[in-house]
């Protein structure tokens, strides 16, 4: 594997580009990539680098993003196979169908879309800044698409708003439930419970803390208890426990897994750099409409 990686490095240098490597990608990622986070540090880090290839060992959606904010860069998703089931669940025609009710109510759009969708929708979120952008908004009632859970979420965070969410979820976070959680306490009882607010509502009630996946990496840093669970994707907790050898994280469920962000290899990654292959293209009115919605997001979070 280390001549993989040191081929990679030296692809990297000789074409100009950077790795973007979101924090569910397989731990050996880290070791060609430039980058590592979640969806909202990875957006700054396409929009803020004067590499002339970007590739991105994430999903469909996050490479979409990059080319979104980045349009004359050159992006690469070493695999096409690695989509998002929750983007999955709300096409262009869903979503002009979801807000017609409501003409004049601002639509907030997780992240976790396609960019035909999110040209439809005034501003972005991502885990990260979602309640803050729903606060920008100054209103008494949002649309949020197309994750309910973090939209309820949102909801029970703010006085006197509505969020209207769409029935979209991500179905590893989906499938915890209450009991998971007591269960964990009851067999841990000394341990932190860490969060990611795509669970549901009820199940977030019951976090120490709730936060995305930078979040849950963040509150670690800050804190020294011994032993935590991670109610959030594999990778979290693969990180966690390279990170920091001395703690102990345990996985709330060892089916805590995103197939798609698990589809990438060093091998694809390498492939795709040396053939410039599997290149992000976006139609220009989606892009520039889908622009708005980030770069609004991008301004709110500075």
């Amino acid at each position: 594997m280390r001549n993989l990686v040191e081929e990679i490095k030296r692809l990297k240098e000789e074409k100009n580009a950077i790795i973007l490597a979101h924090s569910y990608q397989n731990i050996e990622i880290d070791e060609v990539a430039d980058f590592v986070g979640d969806s909202l540090y990875l957006s700054r880090r396409a929009k803020d680098t004067n590499a002339d290839i970007i590739v991105f060992a994430g999903v469909y959606f996050m490479a979409q993003t990059a080319k979104i904010i980045s349009p004359e860069k050159k992006v690469l998703l070493p695999n096409l196979n690695a989509g998002c089931l929750m983007a999955d669940m709300i096409n262009h025609e869903q979503m002009v169908k979801f807000k017609e009710p409501y003409p004049s109510t601002p639509v907030v759009c997780y992240i976790n879309s396609t960019a035909e969708v999110k040209a439809e929708c005034d501003i972005c979120c991502t885990s990260s800044n979602a309640l803050e952008i729903v606060k920008s908004l100054n209103t008494r009632r949002v649309l949020f698409i197309p994750d309910a859970n973090l939209g309820k979420w949102v909801e029970s965070k703010l006085d006197g708003v509505e969020v209207i969410t769409y029935d979209g979820n991500c179905p590893v976070h989906n499938n915890i439930d209450i009991q998971d959680i007591l269960d964990a306490r009851k067999k841990y009882p000394n341990a932190k419970i860490l969060i990611h607010p795509e669970c549901k509502p009820e199940v977030s009630k019951l976090g120490d803390y709730v936060g995305s996946t930078s979040g849950i990496i963040d509150y670690v840093k800050a804190h020294n208890d011994k032993q935590y669970v991670i109610v959030t994707e594999k990778g979290v907790a693969d990180r966690l426990k390279r990170d920091y050898p001395d703690r102990e994280f345990i996985l709330i469920k060892n089916d805590m897994l995103c197939e798609s962000m698990k589809l990438t290899t060093l091998e694809e990654i390498k492939y795709s750099l040396e053939h410039e292959v599997n290149e992000i293209t976006l139609d220009e009115d989606v892009r520039l409409k889908s622009a708005g919605c980030i770069e609004r997001m991008l301004k709110v979070s500075e």
